[in-house]
């Protein structure tokens, strides 16, 4: 399977569809290889559980947990293969070898040679390992519907069952290193809020606030992670209207006197997403935006309270309902109040099932992180108009939980001289 550079290659069809390419040593990963055992026997009880010969993973997040890879989509496929006794990445071949120097595990690459090389790759990664799969593990919450059917073509005969949820399950409750990490990212986030909070004025546009802070936390987390690709850190920095939403992107908007502005950073190390949220006005408020700064900010302190070992998702969204609803503003109130970390971006990943929502049950455990973020949105044209969130992050402990946040939130914090 490997590359052959002694015989001549005349034509396509002579190309090899599959390669074995060890380009370079492997390099130092995010975790220590004790860590992704833990991750893979977890898998491995989940397979055991469900009678799985293998599983086939494909979407961002699991690839990542389960490797350390996190691949470029552009168009093409990718790949975990787990079996009882190892994992394989399959990977195109345009990345040659670097998905193999960054996994944990063996490699597999796939050419474009032949149409459905990919598929191909899936099957010799069993075939190699003496696998016939009548049970295979696969993502029903992210495989697309097509490359749903190629793969039960690819393997005839074998039911393809559902993953994804008992392995979201897994990723629900961090490890040591894990938390680690999110911290470093917690306190990198607070670094760039710090940075975007120095270079606000009015006349700057919100693109321009959103490169400072983004710059300073790249520069931060090459420094603290010196062996980690640099990827996917961005700010959403946004003003006036533009705080509607709380996914907006930064526009060339210049910032005026007396605006509501959100600053909103995102580090993203090794495929781990941390988050800083916070309010700020440029000069003082009016009084009713003070008002709905102030109302946010009191269900915010409640929510932060309310984390803790034991305690009910949909009941901490409850009772924080309850805070608006006194104050007439349940209805401008955008999304749920938080949930879950770990490997997680805004184009992949989510571990729905911890959620602050009032349709989730799971119930809080030690090694859980999550965010608390109320959010409220007031229409333009009326008083106070613009959207109003703060985010923290906590890691549920034995007997509380610990805030990981460190950045000032509220008024007495956030109002910028103009």
């Amino acid at each position: 399977m490997s590359i052959d550079t002694t015989s001549a290659v005349t034509s396509v069809s002579e190309l090899e569809r599959l390669k074995v390419l060890h380009n370079g040593t492997k390099q130092p990963l995010t975790f220590s290889d004790a860590e992704f055992e833990r991750r893979l026997a977890g898998l491995r009880e989940i397979m055991a559980e469900k009678e799985l010969d293998a599983v086939v993973l494909t979407s961002y997040q699991s690839i990542k947990y389960y490797s350390d890879f996190l691949f470029t989509y552009f168009g093409r496929s990718y790949a975990l293969v787990v079996t009882p006794d190892d994992q394989v990445t399959v990977t195109a071949n345009i990345d040659a070898g670097m998905p193999w120097r960054r996994s944990y595990g063996e490699n597999i690459v796939y050419t474009d040679w032949r149409r459905d090389n990919f598929y191909f790759g899936l099957q010799e990664a069993l075939r190699q390992r003496g696998i016939t799969a009548k049970r295979l593990g696969i993502e029903d919450d992210t495989v697309a519907q097509l490359q749903r059917e190629r793969i039960a073509a690819a393997f005839p005969g074998a039911a393809l069952v559902d993953v994804s949820q008992a392995a979201m399950r897994q990723r629900m409750i961090k490890s040591a290193e894990e938390i680690e990490v999110i911290k470093h990212g917690a306190r990198i986030g607070d670094l760039g809020g710090e940075a975007i909070k120095a270079a606000i004025r009015e006349g700057i546009s919100e693109y321009e606030v959103a490169l400072i802070g983004t710059e300073t936390m790249v520069h931060e987390i090459a420094r603290t992670f010196p062996h980690s690709e640099i990827r996917d850190t961005w700010v959403w920095f946004q003003s006036g209207i533009n705080t509607d939403g709380a996914h907006n992107w930064a526009t060339t908007r210049k910032l005026q006197k007396g605006d509501i502005l959100s600053l909103n950073c995102f580090p993203m190390t090794s495929g781990y997403y941390t988050a800083l949220e916070r309010t700020m006005f440029l000069g003082q408020p009016d009084a009713r935006s003070l008002e709905l700064w102030e109302i946010n900010v009191e269900v915010h302190r409640r929510g932060l309270e309310l984390i803790k070992p034991g305690s009910v998702c949909k009941d901490i969204a409850a009772e924080l309902n309850e805070i608006y609803i006194g104050h007439g503003l349940l209805p401008n109130r955008t999304f749920g109040y938080g949930h879950s970390f770990g490997v997680l971006s805004h184009y992949y990943g989510r571990e729905a099932g911890l959620e602050l929502r009032e349709d989730i049950e799971t119930v809080l455990e030690p090694g859980m992180v999550v965010s608390m973020e109320p959010m409220i949105t007031v229409a333009e044209g009326q008083p106070g108009a613009g959207g109003y969130r703060e985010h923290d992050i906590l890691v549920v402990g034995e007997d509380g939980a610990e805030n990981i946040t460190k950045f000032g939130f509220g008024p007495e914090n956030n109002i910028i001289e103009a």
